[in-house]
């Protein structure tokens, strides 16, 4: 985060987005889970439709889990995921990211281990 930044266990904002990234992009499931909560809370177009729910919501990281699998399933090949930037708040980044067939930014809030407990995911329209 900055240099203000009391709790050293949250990683640096680029560093996590990168990391993040870079697991989606080995379409490695426990190496992104490891980037989320116990508790996590997703709400994400792409849920909505992949999971037919009009709320588009996934609780939990066991759920999460079962809802990335889906992803990694129906969208074979390289997702070849590109860090576009990196915003960073009080216990919060977006991380705007571009792929072969995607464009999208995603809002997450950091608990105080630096895991994303909250996020909303946003895709170029």
């Amino acid at each position: 985060m900055t240099g203000n930044q009391t709790n050293s266990n949250i990683k640096p904002g680029e560093h996590f987005a990168e990391d993040w990234l870079q697991a989606w992009n080995q379409r490695d499931l426990d190496a992104i889970l490891s980037h989320y909560a116990d508790e996590i809370e997703l709400r994400s177009p792409i849920a909505a439709h992949i999971l037919a729910d009009p709320s588009g919501t996934v609780v939990g990281k066991q759920n999460l889990g079962q809802y990335i699998q889906k992803i990694l399933t129906v969208t074979p090949g390289d997702l070849g995921l590109e860090l576009l930037g990196v915003y960073e708040g009080v216990g919060s980044l977006i991380v705007h990211f571009k792929g072969t067939a995607v464009t999208a930014a995603e809002v997450m809030e950091l608990n105080a281990e630096g895991k994303v407990r909250r996020a909303v995911a946003h895709f170029r329209a």
